[in-house]
């Protein structure tokens, strides 16, 4: 595995690439392969966190059977392709069964996904995937509506484009009714 200095290295080589040999020397970029790096240690730190210690702390549901939904969880991702970044909202219902589990939980499972290099499709699955397999829930449901810097900043440059994703599982992928009243929930 490539070393920190190796990574900053890589930095200096693109900045030189961008301004030309000796850009380091300028007082504006001597830092920058540190800084660089320091931030996708932040921005990237989904690579270090898994889903089963994110979940495993859950609570007696107390026969509760509705949709619990945490809606408008604000999340930035970087995309695979370009590396650019893609932001917007999450959210994320499901129907505990007998256990339920805290709604800081439901945010931290979207920073997880959204904190790796990725496509909107991915997280919007992952997250789904994590949330039957830690709770076995009556089903769960995640949509995902971002705008994309890729999309913004080149190629087509579009601003006002919003990509929407689902994963529909169990009941809300089975049964229109509740489908439904998670999606009236999501707009209301």
């Amino acid at each position: 595995m490539p070393s920190r200095k190796d990574a900053e290295n890589a930095v200096q080589t693109l900045l030189e690439y961008l301004e030309g040999s000796g850009a380091i020397k300028r007082e504006g970029l001597e830092r920058t392969p540190e800084r660089v790096i320091d931030s996708w240690d932040e921005i990237f730190s989904g690579y270090t966190q898994s889903a089963s210690d994110i979940l495993d702390a859950t609570f007696n549901g107390e026969e509760y059977d509705g949709i619990v939904l945490l809606k408008n969880i604000e999340f930035t991702s970087t995309c695979e392709h370009h590396l650019q970044p893609f932001n917007g909202l999450a959210h994320v219902a499901y129907i505990p069964v007998d256990r339920i589990v805290g709604i800081s939980k439901l945010a931290r499972l979207v920073e997880l996904h959204a904190r790796r290099l990725q496509n909107q499709e991915r997280i919007t699955k992952s997250i789904a995937d994590d949330l039957e397999t830690h709770l076995s829930p009556l089903g769960c449901g995640v949509i995902l509506e971002a705008s994309h810097g890729c999309m913004q900043c080149r190629g087509v440059k579009k601003q006002q484009a919003i990509m929407t994703t689902s994963a529909m599982r169990g009941v809300f992928y089975e049964k229109q009714e509740s489908r439904s009243e998670l999606l009236q929930l999501i707009r209301s």
